[in-house]
């Protein structure tokens, strides 16, 4: 512990933590005071002017990443019939419908988002205590509960994440890998933006992007002036 309290001291220098940087000023930043051997995420969080406990103050959305997030993602689909070859073709890395329900009640979860037919909902709601809390529970808000197989798994597997606002009226997102470079990290991010200044909620008063900050998995965060973010997102 002392020795990675030691680099990560080592990274927060050079880092102001009262002043707020630009989008790739601070993407630059947190990609040079990498430390690890491996490729790490770069995260956002964006504190937004929002209260969650009221339904019309709800921030929540789906946006694919022009260049993905860096990680394989494995798709299963639940479907029947037609909708399996549909699947299977679209490129699902594992598709089923009672059985692999049955193999997941079981402890099975080798996969990172499911599909499901809207027919199949019986069947997958069964699933939501298992499911639910890993962010794997196919939603039609997201885009997961549909007919359309192959743009669902299409999207996914072209890196669409889905965000919600937390309690503290937080958004978290990942925007890629380190090994990205600035560029490809600055074309996921003013996608990711443009959707959640589109998500403003009309009830929503005052200041709505309150407080952005970038960081890489192990590193140190870096503010990031939201006035800026507002208008290269125009």
């Amino acid at each position: 512990m002392p020795k990675r309290g030691k680099k990560i001291q080592e990274a927060k220098k050079d880092i102001d933590r009262l002043a707020l940087y630009e989008l790739e000023e601070a993407l630059q930043k947190a990609i040079d005071k990498k430390f690890t051997s491996f490729d790490e995420s770069v995260d956002v969080a964006v504190r937004l002017g929002v209260d969650p406990r009221h339904a019309d103050q709800m921030v929540r959305g789906t946006v694919v990443l022009p260049n993905g997030t860096g990680k394989e993602i494995k798709v299963l689909v639940f479907a029947k019939g037609e909708k399996e070859v549909e699947a299977r073709e679209a490129g699902a890395d594992f598709i089923g419908n009672d059985e692999i329900a049955e193999k997941i009640k079981g402890g099975w979860l080798e996969f990172d988002k499911a599909v499901a037919t809207p027919d199949m909902m019986g069947t997958v709601g069964k699933l939501g205590r298992i499911l639910g809390p890993r962010g794997m529970m196919p939603n039609a808000k997201t885009g997961t509960v549909t007919f359309d197989i192959k743009k669902a798994v299409n999207e996914l597997k072209a890196g669409k994440i889905d965000f919600r606002v937390e309690r503290a009226g937080i958004v978290h997102a990942t925007m890629g890998k380190t090994s990205f470079g600035v560029q490809k990290l600055l074309e996921n991010f003013y996608a990711f933006f443009d959707t959640i200044l589109r998500l403003k909620p009309t009830s929503s008063k005052g200041t709505y992007l309150k407080s952005i900050s970038v960081s890489t998995t192990m590193g140190p965060g870096i503010k990031i002036d939201p006035t800026f973010v507002k208008n290269i997102s125009k």
